[in-house]
């Protein structure tokens, strides 16, 4: 597989907040939340008959208020319903950062919209990302990242939607996700062979903060890169959970700064503090120190 498949962009997505896109107080609160990304819902949480208000929603909030320094991600219906087609319409009228699919479960899923946004012209800056939330959709995981993950499709994350897999499946809803985590895994693995980034499911009650803190731990322990939240109290736990931790930024500073001593100069294995690092550990390294930086230039300019 090529190398310009791989995306080195650094982006911070730690918490991506989901918001009907009818709720118009909740879409007044945003410009001041400290999320990394916003979800504009069109498909589940937004009724039939308020679909075009919901479209007209977005393109006045696009037009008035820019998020400037985070993603924007508008969810619509499948594109093989009239729904859909017109809820991608609107979207590309607003130029998010992607398009979220609901219930991706095969590569031609992602390959029909790559085609329509090649058809509308859309900017390459508009991506696509798949919700993987059926059984279908996490068995062929690796098959949709793998066939689609290519400059024409512009698939660029993996987001999980567990309601819909714990209804299809029938394993009940418990705190540790134990009969949920070898699928959840799967997923990860899946993003990581192909380049792409992989953001954890919601969690439904947000007024246990301290349920959803663990939660945010094991999804950061998994190695997800964030989570897909539903209020705005659950933004701050996910904004630490799934922060670089200040011994690994320690740690990767350690790392750069010893491969660019001049003796490390060609050498792939050297012995830093009694540890043997390889130079494969560098660019890991340097993207952890990114982001770092991203987040505290994104703190600064808040105060």
């Amino acid at each position: 597989m090529a190398d310009f498949y791989f995306s080195n962009t650094v982006r911070p997505r730690r918490s991506l907040l989901s918001v009907p896109a009818i709720n118009l107080r909740a879409l007044a609160k945003l410009k001041a939340l400290d999320c990394d990304g916003v979800i504009f819902d069109l498909e589940d949480s937004v009724a039939p008959d308020v679909k075009d208000e919901a479209r007209g929603n977005l393109l006045t909030f696009f037009k008035e208020t820019p998020l400037a320094g985070r993603e924007t991600i508008i969810r619509i219906n499948p594109t093989s319903t009239n729904v859909g087609q017109r809820d991608l319409k609107a979207a590309l009228e607003c130029a998010p950062s992607a398009i979220l699919l609901p219930k991706v479960e095969q590569p031609s899923h992602i390959q029909d919209v790559a085609e329509l946004l090649a058809e509308a012209d859309a900017p390459e800056t508009v991506k696509i990302w798949a919700m993987i939330e059926t059984p279908k959709g996490v068995l062929n995981a690796a098959a949709i990242a793998e066939s689609s993950h290519t400059q024409a499709a512009r698939l660029g994350a993996f987001v999980v939607g567990l309601n819909d897999l714990r209804k299809e499946t029938r394993v009940p809803a418990e705190a540790r996700r134990t009969y949920l985590v070898p699928w959840l895994m799967q997923i990860v693995l899946a993003a990581r062979a192909y380049g792409l980034d992989v953001i954890d499911s919601v969690s439904n009650d947000f007024r246990d903060l301290d349920a959803f803190a663990a939660e945010c731990e094991q999804g950061r322990a998994m190695g997800f890169d964030g989570k897909m939240l539903i209020h705005p109290a659950q933004i701050d736990a996910a904004n630490r959970a799934f922060a670089p931790a200040d011994e690994a930024l320690e740690e990767a500073r350690e790392i750069i700064a010893a491969f660019a001593k001049p003796e490390s100069v060609g050498l792939n294995v050297i012995n830093s503090n009694g540890r043997m690092i390889e130079r494969l550990h560098v660019s890991q390294a340097e993207r952890l120190v990114a982001m770092a930086e991203i987040i505290d230039q994104r703190k600064a300019e808040k105060e």
